[in-house]
């Protein structure tokens, strides 16, 4: 069923299945010509079967369409490959593109993880129920390469492209100035709040997402369209709310090191506190600990390039403490 939120702008929910998401928020603007649709689904018959439902009830034929996917993640990416015609454009971003072409397996995940104290038999298993693993697309159809600040008209919509990193490298959101919206994908969700993983040497997703929500703090927006559950117009109320989340993380993290020996990244996750049904760490499904342990290590990426924090073990398995 698609629901119209503005004139030729509509939102149809794509189930994702086994999912505490529940489902994607994709969103279709109809233009005399050409439509666009923002965000996918899955790679599976559910997805497709409720995309196309909705992409019939408002007239729109795929022939007819493009698609603006916000960011690299399967329940957004993985139904385009399904969905692409021999005339669709698909926009995306150059970060999250790069991912792709560099795109060496799980392996080099699953190294570091260990090194970071996730048992490597649990994480495999873990990785094996993985979304992207399951439900990706099949195959990349050549992609339309968007930066930020770049315009992308549709019908009676101009929208600008503002590129958001920390929930991935490469997020980007639309915002549409005149009608004073944001499609905000994964960077800005109202019951929840955006899973920001580290799972690299290289990178400060933490540090980006703050950076990310500054930038579109300033913005004039009176509803935000978010990827999954609803709609929003606490939009500065939202941003301001999340940055104390993380700060309080941060403190959370800090006083786990300031008390405790040298720990790993896998065994601090073990002792933050989580919005989870599970009686103890030990009886978190393998997948949470997983989100859990990423979640742990982009704030201890964080303190550490802030030298609260620092290692004192890196081999086999790194180790964090408190800097006096």
């Amino acid at each position: 069923m698609a629901e119209e939120i503005y004139p030729d702008l509509f939102r149809i929910k794509i189930p994702l299945p086994d999912s505490p998401l529940k489902y994607l928020n994709s969103y279709v603007i109809r233009g005399k010509d050409r439509h666009l649709i923002v965000d996918t689904g899955l790679n599976r018959k559910r997805c497709k079967t409720a995309m196309l439902a909705g992409l019939s009830e408002i007239k729109v034929d795929l022939k007819d369409a493009d698609i603006f996917i916000t960011h690299l993640h399967a329940d957004h990416f993985g139904l385009v490959g399904e969905l692409v015609t021999d005339t669709t454009t698909v926009y995306f971003n150059r970060p999250d593109t790069e991912l792709i072409e560099h795109w060496e397996g799980f392996e080099p995940m699953i190294r570091f993880a260990a090194k970071n104290g996730f048992p490597e038999d649990m994480l495999r298993q873990a990785l094996s129920q993985h979304p992207g693993f399951k439900y990706g697309t099949d195959w990349i159809p050549s992609l339309n390469l968007l930066n930020d600040d770049d315009v992308l008209a549709v019908g009676n919509y101009r929208f600008s492209c503002v590129h958001t990193p920390g929930h991935t490298q490469g997020h980007t959101c639309l915002y549409e100035p005149t009608h004073r919206f944001l499609i905000a994908g994964d960077h800005l969700l109202e019951d929840i709040t955006p899973n920001i993983q580290c799972w690299s040497e290289d990178t400060d997703p933490l540090k980006d997402y703050l950076e990310s929500l500054d930038k579109v703090y300033p913005l004039a927006v009176d509803q935000v369209l978010p990827g999954h559950r609803r709609l929003f117009e606490n939009f500065t109320g939202r941003i301001t709310t999340l940055k104390g989340h993380h700060e309080q993380r941060l403190k959370e993290v800090a006083d786990i090191l300031t008390h405790a020996d040298p720990m790993s990244a896998f065994a601090v996750a073990a002792r933050m506190t989580w919005d989870i049904k599970a009686d103890s760490w030990d009886a978190f499904p393998v997948p949470q600990k997983w989100f859990a342990t990423g979640e742990a290590l982009s704030h201890l990426r964080y303190l550490e390039n802030k030298n609260i924090i620092c290692r004192v073990q890196a081999e086999p398995v790194v180790l964090y403490a408190i800097t006096y």
